[in-house]
């Protein structure tokens, strides 16, 4: 599978552009009840992608209610008023697809792919998930008791839980700080009737957003997306949640659990996805840890041999976003690697990058988004993320000419700004 990559990139590239068909400009429907499809006609490949949002996710949720949003999405799809869980998946791979539901962060999302001739039954199974989930009170201890255990999976994960405990540091009172799939503590408080009131409070009109993208006619899809939602009651937009300041911990901790590795992460507040400021602070953490050439890599892993894993990265997101500094290291290497670390960022708020070390991340940053938007997958989620995110379509293109724009002293400017006040997590084993 990894050889036919390269091969198939090959073969585009002595093609002429302007011989490949091209995929559509996004066209937008709000229905009057609030609903909102947009489909992006993408003839490549005869296959298409759907992505169902809906605006509920953790944002959302208090600590009691932790996890409510996926917890909700598990059972769902465990089968509708007609179908039965596997009766649905059995459909849709006899398609050539595959259907999947979670809560995220900012949104909550049922994804669907298949060949694009099966693309309006596709689309009703989706509508059948979505609007009549069969919601049994019988499915909900069983979903329960195996979320439970992939916490408690996470939980012994070492990489898995120090980004836990940044998380919960870095955001304090913030809801941000609330792990996706929930606490111990909030799961055995979740009962059916929430999952059915929080069902009803996310799958309103004004709160879903349908996209579509692949080998399709965009007419005739907005036709039958409006036959299947367009007659639901409308409803109010949705209010934005009322949520407190993040507060970081601004400080060190340390936790011990056994483990072959020492777990050192380092994070910061950083901008949201809509901030002047985003597109700086993506180049510079791409500086710091963008593959094998970043920062990190080079000198705390290649040169020094202080690291197993080295990396960085910046999650944005509705509201503050986190930079986030990564490494894996051997724990009788963990001090002078941390120290490392330090003098890493030390250097980077003091001194200004180089002019080809920043067309370097830049281009490998911009690289990486077209690399990532290939698929009609990733269109869809890409159509869906920006509208739930209210950043608008045209998203992409502002984020392209933003990072373009960059220069060597809003790199400076944005390490000195955001790695200014730093939580730490130090994973490591017993002593």
């Amino acid at each position: 599978m990894k050889r036919a990559v390269p091969l198939v990139l090959a073969v585009l590239l002595l093609v002429p552009a302007a011989a490949l068909p091209q995929a559509s400009a996004p066209r937008t429907e709000r229905f009057p009840n609030g609903f909102t499809v947009i489909v992006q006609e993408n003839p490549l490949a005869p296959v298409v992608a759907l992505s169902l949002f809906t605006r509920i996710g953790t944002r959302w949720e208090r600590p009691e209610t932790a996890g409510i949003s996926n917890f909700l999405h598990a059972v769902m799809v465990k089968g509708t008023a007609k179908r039965s869980g596997s009766q649905l998946a059995e459909e849709i791979a006899a398609m050539g697809g595959k259907i999947s539901a979670a809560g995220d962060i900012d949104y909550s999302e049922i994804k669907c792919s298949a060949l694009a001739r099966f693309w309006k039954p596709l689309l009703g199974l989706t509508a059948e998930l979505a609007l009549e989930p069969k919601m049994s009170a019988g499915e909900v201890d069983g979903e329960r008791d195996w979320l439970m255990s992939r916490l408690q999976r996470r939980r012994d994960n070492a990489p898995s839980r120090a980004f836990d405990e940044l998380y919960a540091a870095l955001y304090g009172p913030h809801p941000y700080s609330i792990p996706t799939l929930g606490t111990p503590q909030s799961l055995p408080r979740i009962d059916h009737a929430a999952l059915v009131a929080q069902y009803r409070a996310a799958y309103q009109p004004s709160r879903m957003v349908l996209t579509v993208s692949g080998q399709i006619n965009g007419d005739e899809v907005v036709a039958e997306a409006r036959r299947l939602f367009g007659g639901l009651p409308p409803s109010p937009p949705p209010a934005e949640p009322s949520t407190p300041a993040p507060a970081p911990a601004g400080k060190r901790i340390v936790i011990e659990q056994p483990a072959q590795q020492t777990q050192i992460v380092v994070g910061a507040l950083a901008p949201s996805l809509d901030h002047a400021e985003h597109a700086a602070v993506k180049v510079l953490s791409t500086i710091l840890g963008g593959g094998m050439a970043g920062r990190l890599f080079v000198e705390l892993r290649d040169r020094r041999g202080l690291a197993y894993t080295a990396t960085a990265f910046y999650e944005p997101v509705r509201e503050q976003g986190a930079l986030v500094l990564y490494l894996g290291t051997a724990p009788e290497n963990a001090a002078k690697a941390e120290e490392g670390l330090k003098q890493e960022i030390d250097k980077i708020r003091r001194e200004r990058v180089g002019e080809e070390e920043l067309r370097r991340a830049k281009n490998y940053l911009l690289g990486r988004y077209e690399m990532d938007r290939r698929s009609n997958e990733r269109q869809a989620w890409y159509l869906g993320f920006y509208t739930v995110e209210n950043v608008g379509l045209d998203y992409g293109t502002r984020y392209r000419r933003a990072v373009e724009a960059v220069s060597a002293a809003d790199v400076q400017r944005a390490a000195q700004t955001y790695l200014a006040s730093l939580t730490s997590i130090v994973l490591q084993p017993p002593r």
